[in-house]
């Protein structure tokens, strides 16, 4: 059992300059996703999804209790990675039927350094299971993945975090993941599916009474503006959502109630907010199993089999490397 995760890029994905300058001159400025999970992002993140209105967390939690033994006997390798692991709350229930079938390796990625120590505490009471937390963001830990030459792997991608990138990222993504896997490894994946715009708005703003979602959203700028030697004015900034349904995404941003002028000096940049202006801080694409299959097929890996709620919402989905 390791507690202390081998940092796999010296914590350099908070400082990817040439990435996030990229980013922010876009028409529509956006903050990396990775920017929302510094240790109080991800303790924003736990609580969304402890909200009432969130069912992506449920519907997810439920497939892998109904559904474990079967998914965990057809991964079938004797090493689990994830990216984006958190908490990994959710994931335990497949690595119990995992490591009660063979003796187990778990290697979670992730940004947050708290959540990977967290995570291989909470798994210490499981035989069978062995956890080393890879530190940094996932490409890293694909690269790492990829240069061991280690024996066969399952990669996780869970929460629906297939999602949270636009479709040329999705792809780039998809296409390291394939270039990773070797003949015989496999791929599970979740995915929200397509339901209507209603359903998606509630479930991605902050119900009456709570502030999570909006407390997460004002991270991803706050977290920018502490790394490179700014500040931000928290209260001038409104969080909300939108589903876009022609493009199937849930757009996430801050709106500007006034003006304000954002320094970065580490980043050598100034963020210029007019009122009315905004910012993303995140995507969540939407998917119908047939696009989703589509999507990564593209890259070598073959839909094998599939999970999805009784209500159509959500689905676990697991590809195999020819």
């Amino acid at each position: 059992m390791t507690a202390d995760p081998v940092e796999l890029e010296q914590g350099s994905f908070w400082d990817d300059v040439d990435d996030l300058r990229a980013r922010l001159a876009e028409p529509l400025p956006r903050i990396p996703p990775w920017f929302g999970y510094d240790a109080l992002g991800s303790e924003l993140f736990e609580q969304i999804t402890e909200l009432p209105t969130y069912y992506l967390t449920r519907c997810e939690r439920a497939l892998l209790e109904r559904y474990g033994t079967d998914i965990a006997a057809r991964l079938d390798c004797p090493r689990v990675a994830e990216l984006g692991s958190g908490s990994a709350k959710k994931t335990r229930l497949l690595l119990e039927h995992c490591s009660a079938a063979r003796p187990t390796t778990y290697l979670p990625i992730d940004v947050s350094h708290e959540m990977l120590v967290l995570s291989a505490e909470r798994m210490a009471d499981l035989p069978g299971l062995t956890v080393t937390g890879l530190w940094g963001r996932y490409e890293a830990g694909l690269d790492r993945l990829r240069d061991d030459g280690g024996a066969p792997v399952a990669v996780l991608f869970l929460g629906a975090n297939i999602g949270n990138t636009t479709a040329d990222e999705r792809a780039a993504l998809l296409a390291r993941i394939g270039a990773t896997l070797r003949p015989g490894d496999a791929l599970l994946v979740s995915a929200d599916l397509v339901k209507p715009a209603g359903v998606f708005e509630t479930c991605y703003n902050d119900p009456p009474g709570h502030d999570a979602f909006a407390r997460f959203r004002l991270n991803h700028l706050d977290h920018l503006a502490r790394r490179f030697g700014g500040a931000v004015d928290l209260d001038g900034l409104h969080a909300v959502a939108h589903y876009d349904e022609a493009a199937d995404v849930v757009d996430g941003r801050l709106w500007a109630r006034r003006d304000q002028t954002v320094v970065l000096p580490g980043l050598e940049r100034t963020l210029e907010l007019r009122r009315g202006d905004s910012v993303n801080v995140g995507f969540s694409a939407k998917f119908e199993p047939d696009r989703l299959h589509t999507d990564v097929a593209r890259h070598g890996l073959r839909a094998e089999a599939e999970w999805v709620d009784d209500e159509h919402r959500y689905g676990l989905f697991l590809f195999r490397r020819d």
